[in-house]
C-alpha cells in the first residue's frame, strides 16, 4: 500500500489504531536524519539532501472523521490538504 501527498509518494505506511497514529515513510525509515514539526504537530523526516521521507500524523482517524481532511504545512509554497479517500485505506486496513 501507499500514500501519496503532494509530490510524495509513501511506500511505507502502518497505522496504530490504539494510538490513532499513521505513519508514512519513503523507502527504509533509517534514512531519516533531520526532524521537524508542523505548525499542526505533525512530525516530518527529512534525508540527507533536504528531501521530505517520513510524516508521522497523530490523530489522523479523528482529525479525518472531524474535518474529512488533514492539513500539513510544510517548508514547501503552500499547506496541503490531504482529503479522507487518501489516507482512509490505510486507517481502515489496521
Amino acid at each position: 500500500m501507499s500514500v501519496t501527498i503532494g509530490r510524495t509518494t509513501f511506500d511505507r505506511v502502518r497505522y496504530d489504531e490504539g494510538a490513532d497514529v499513521l505513519y508514512l515513510h519513503v523507502g527504509d525509515p533509517g534514512t531519516a536524519i533531520d526532524f521537524g514539526e508542523t505548525p499542526e504537530g505533525h512530525a516530518l523526516r527529512y534525508d540527507a539532501e533536504g528531501k521530505l521521507v517520513g510524516i508521522t500524523i497523530v490523530h489522523a482517524k479523528g482529525l479525518l472523521g472531524r474535518d474529512g481532511h488533514v492539513t500539513i504545512t510544510i517548508p514547501e509554497p503552500t499547506a496541503m490538504q490531504v482529503e479522507a479517500s487518501a489516507l482512509a485505506t490505510a486507517i481502515q486496513a489496521a
